[in-house]
């Protein structure tokens, strides 16, 4: 029998944690910690058989670098800490560039010299950007002193492969597990809150992501040409909705199983959607690669300890290295650099227009994503910058206007496109979902002192959740397969 995407992942999820939890209570945390590593590496090779080897690879590597880093603090041997943390940083940063970007490096040579090196076409292992960093940041903290190194390397293997948060995040460091790998429990409410986070990011995925996704792959390939006003404006907001609840609905799945393990890993997204300025939208969004990025590129370049032209190249740096970790295409580039010019914007210019104001300053910030989303999709495969300018074009009325009636048309190609009942449906959902209503909702009712309306509220939110997972499943069974986003990354 031949399974399907949907039944694979249902069916390996149960099968582990009966596994896991059989192997907790006959062999304790050893047992689940090998049972963790086991189906992690079945889980990745399923996906990436022959890739499975580079992930092997990467955990012997980091593995023997944070005990050889130990080896060196203990003995007192500067040059020994200082060796092995390069050798993993280069161990680590060699394989990243070899598969993700030096095709990208080697089109833009033979762009610029006109010259035909052939690429190696290399296919990008699934989740490398994500699992690279983690390792990375394991060897930094060990050389750093901020973590002890882990003497048992099946332990430190359910660290690096740990499916769970393995292909697209958050960015889990092993300072944020270091205690839960060595000693956890379980419980029947971390169990159950599991559960919850984990069903709720399988409908935000699904049900609103999923529904976004099927208007924009019927959109975005017209160019912004063919696409007049409401067109482009439909189809990067549909985008700006998919790219949200695809990667928080990621986030969730993982925290979500993760829970039930016994692991909190660290929030990823706090309603980026609600900000007031670019600067908090990055306090907001995808948190475990900001502070990535904060603490181990942007504090060692000297953070905002320096005088200001120094600032403004640190800022530079650290947003290129950003855009690129997003992508081999230089769009990516484009993009974190773009956030870095709005960040100094804010600094120097526009802070304190924003803080006395809430809603310009959130159309502002609104306005401002939505328009990094756009350059976010302009890459060499869409049509890359050609793209991009017809694009911007569409969204401010330079195409679609000749006529006396263009609704009729746009119209028509929305319908065609997808834009039905349902999409409105999951676009008003996708409206409601990215603010936190519906949480202080829950807040101000479950403060009353009415404990019969509480006990009420838990049952109707479970019934509604679990309403939400029997949609979800049908919706994997019978409509149209998308990958999330953050696979390529």
């Amino acid at each position: 029998m031949v399974f399907s995407s949907t039944e694979f992942l249902f069916a390996f999820l149960v099968l582990f944690f009966a596994c896991y939890y059989g192997a907790g209570a006959l062999f304790g945390l050893r047992g689940k910690n090998i049972a963790l590593l086991v189906f992690s590496l079945i889980f990745y090779g399923w996906g990436e058989p022959v890739y499975v080897l580079l992930m092997v690879y990467s955990t012997v590597l980091d593995y023997t670098c944070g005990r050889m880093i130990e080896k060196g603090t203990r003995e007192g041997k500067t040059w020994l800490r200082r060796l092995f943390l390069g050798v993993s940083l280069v161990g680590n940063l060699v394989p990243l560039c070899l598969f993700k970007y030096l095709d990208m490096f080697l089109l833009t040579t033979n762009h610029l010299f006109d010259l035909t090196i052939p690429t190696l076409g290399l296919k990008m292992p699934l989740g490398i950007s994500f699992y690279t960093f983690q390792t990375m940041s394991y060897s930094i903290d060990v050389f750093r002193g901020k973590v002890k190194a882990q003497h048992n390397i099946l332990f430190f293997g359910a660290y690096v492969v740990m499916f769970p948060q393995l292909i697209a995040g958050p960015v889990v460091r092993y300072a944020d597990v270091e205690r839960e790998l060595n000693c956890r429990t379980e419980t029947i409410d971390g169990v159950a809150a599991g559960l919850r986070r984990f069903f709720l990011g399988l409908a935000k995925k699904v049900l609103i992501a999923n529904t976004m996704a099927s208007v924009c792959d019927g959109l975005f390939p017209a160019g912004g040409a063919n696409l007049g006003v409401l067109g482009a404006w439909t189809a990067i907001l549909a985008y700006t909705f998919q790219i949200y609840f695809d990667f928080s609905g990621y986030s969730d799945m993982a925290m979500g199983l993760g829970r039930m393990m016994g692991f909190n890993y660290p929030e990823n997204f706090n309603y980026p959607y609600i900000s007031r300025s670019v600067t908090e939208f990055w306090r907001r969004w995808h948190i475990t690669m900001s502070s990535f990025f904060r603490d181990y590129i942007y504090i060692p370049l000297g953070g905002s300890r320096v005088p200001v032209w120094r600032w403004i190249i640190n800022v530079l740096v650290v947003w290129a290295a950003t855009g690129l970790w997003h992508g081999a295409s230089w769009n990516f580039v484009l993009w974190g650099l773009y956030f870095a010019l709005l960040l100094m914007l804010e600094k120097f210019l526009l802070r304190r227009v924003l803080d006395k104001t809430h809603v310009i300053s959130r159309i502002y910030a609104m306005f401002a994503v939505v328009m990094g989303w756009v350059l976010f999709n302009a890459t060499d495969d869409r049509g890359g910058l050609s793209w991009l300018a017809e694009f911007v074009k569409a969204m401010f009325g330079s195409f679609g206007f000749e006529g006396t009636n263009i609704m009729q048309p746009a119209l028509i190609q929305l319908r065609n496109a997808g834009v039905n009942t349902v999409f409105m449906i999951a676009f008003v959902a996708a409206i409601v979902f990215s603010t936190p209503i519906l949480p202080w909702i829950r807040g101000k009712l479950a403060s009353g002192k009415q404990t019969v309306a509480k006990t009420v509220l838990c049952y109707v939110g479970d019934v509604a959740l679990l309403a939400l997972v029997v949609f979800s499943v049908i919706e994997l069974e019978t409509g149209a397969y998308n990958p999330f986003i953050y696979f390529r990354f």
